[in-house]
């Protein structure tokens, strides 16, 4: 996640804070924190600001073009959902800036603005975080809440160096891959590599270059 200057009133934001479940979900309702990413994981609860700038914008741009050319060229049945909330009630929340529902068993999501219920629906096999100033948070705590959210993938961008920090998770523990085992055949080089590319490249550019490459 990326840091901005504007911060609800009255709570410590991008911090982990001691929390209830209930008050945790009372402020996510609250109408002033409609533009805050909400986290929660077993009694703590932390709240980030929504970036606004280019420098997040473009990366997440970039990982979606990635992974939706992938899917599509590769026919893998595919959901992308951005900024949505994953929860567990009473014990996990949270809110990636991408996650991916993957593969051929998963079960559309509910065409509302709800948090996705992880113990109907199960969690994203892919959640990705894109990370400028929290970024020993997203490799840390927030890796554990991913952990323990159950996804089978994870990945950190960091913008400032163009990389992607991936790691599988099984049985509760993760461990850092160079490719991608919830999308075979897509190496995280390539995903950093058209992170480079954008500095010097359009989007059109970008793209027709992730095709030719998947395609060979």
């Amino acid at each position: 996640m990326v840091d901005t200057t504007s911060r609800p009133q009255g709570i410590k934001t991008d911090t982990w804070v001691p929390a209830q479940w209930t008050e945790y979900v009372a402020i996510c309702e609250n109408n002033g924190y409609e533009q805050a990413r909400c986290y929660y994981d077993s009694g703590w609860m932390r709240f980030e600001m929504a970036a606004l700038g280019p420098l997040h914008g473009r990366d997440n741009a970039i990982v979606l073009k990635v992974i939706g050319l992938f899917t599509a060229l590769n026919n893998i049945r595919v959901v992308e959902l951005i900024n949505t909330s994953f929860r567990k009630t009473g014990e996990q929340d949270a809110q990636p800036d991408i996650a991916f529902y993957l593969g051929d068993s998963f079960q559309l999501p509910p065409r509302n603005n709800q948090p996705i219920d992880i113990e109907i629906l199960g969690p994203p096999q892919l959640a990705v975080e894109i990370a400028s100033t929290t970024l020993g948070d997203d490799l840390g705590r927030k890796r554990l809440l991913y952990e323990r959210l159950g996804v089978q993938e994870y990945w950190v961008v960091d913008v400032a160096i163009a990389e992607v920090l991936a790691f599988a998770v099984d049985q509760g523990s993760s461990g850092e891959i160079r490719d991608s085992r919830v999308l075979p055949g897509l190496s995280l080089s390539m995903v950093e590599e058209a992170m480079r590319r954008s500095v010097r490249e359009d989007d059109g550019a970008i793209a027709r270059w992730l095709i030719q490459t998947f395609r060979v």
